[in-house]
């Protein structure tokens, strides 16, 4: 499987690793690490053909505008091993293009992760994922609680994340508005 993301900005980057650094410091949390780039997901998918994608996501990508959203609070995905995330506020512009990928990457794919689908999609920027507990969570948010998370964020590529050992690594990167050089 691999993701489709957009990296974010430098100073949005550094606030995420900053929070991540201070959850492992604090409570000894690392499983965010598994994706060492701050980054919103899209979608997940098996696809057979890279080389495809890769020429359209060149060619989406240069088409597409930076597109401005904005995050608030604080949000859980329950489990065992709950997930901690800052929501990111669905846009029509953030709408259109998640809607536009799913529908054209399912196209080139054997694939696709059920929770990207445009009517389950939850976009979000995770600082705790796979080592938390349920006795965790009260300590933690209540840690996290002492921050802004309403932030703006410009949003300008979409990235290819690979699994590789035990992470996910950035495979590609396209910037929107631009054609990127090929070696």
């Amino acid at each position: 499987m691999i993701a489709i993301t957009s990296l974010l900005d430098s100073v949005t980057s550094a606030r995420v690793s900053e929070m991540t650094s201070k959850l492992e410091n604090k409570f000894g949390l690392t499983g965010v690490n598994i994706t060492p780039y701050p980054h919103l997901t899209a979608l997940t998918a098996e696809v057979p053909d890279m080389e495809e994608l890769k020429e359209y996501l060149e060619l989406t990508c240069l088409e597409t505008r930076k597109i401005t959203v904005r995050t608030t609070g604080l949000g859980i995905f329950p489990g065992k091993n709950p997930v901690i995330f800052i929501p990111v506020l669905r846009t029509p512009p953030l709408n259109d293009l998640h809607s536009r990928l799913h529908r054209d990457i399912a196209e080139m794919s054997t694939e696709m992760g059920v929770y990207y689908n445009p009517n389950l999609w939850l976009p979000h920027i995770t600082l705790a994922l796979g080592d938390t507990t349920p006795e965790l969570l009260g300590p933690v948010l209540n840690f996290l609680g002492e921050n802004n998370f309403n932030w703006e964020i410009t949003l300008n590529n979409l990235t290819i994340m690979q699994k590789c050992g035990n992470y996910y690594l950035k495979d590609d990167e396209f910037q929107f508005g631009k054609r990127e050089l090929i070696s």
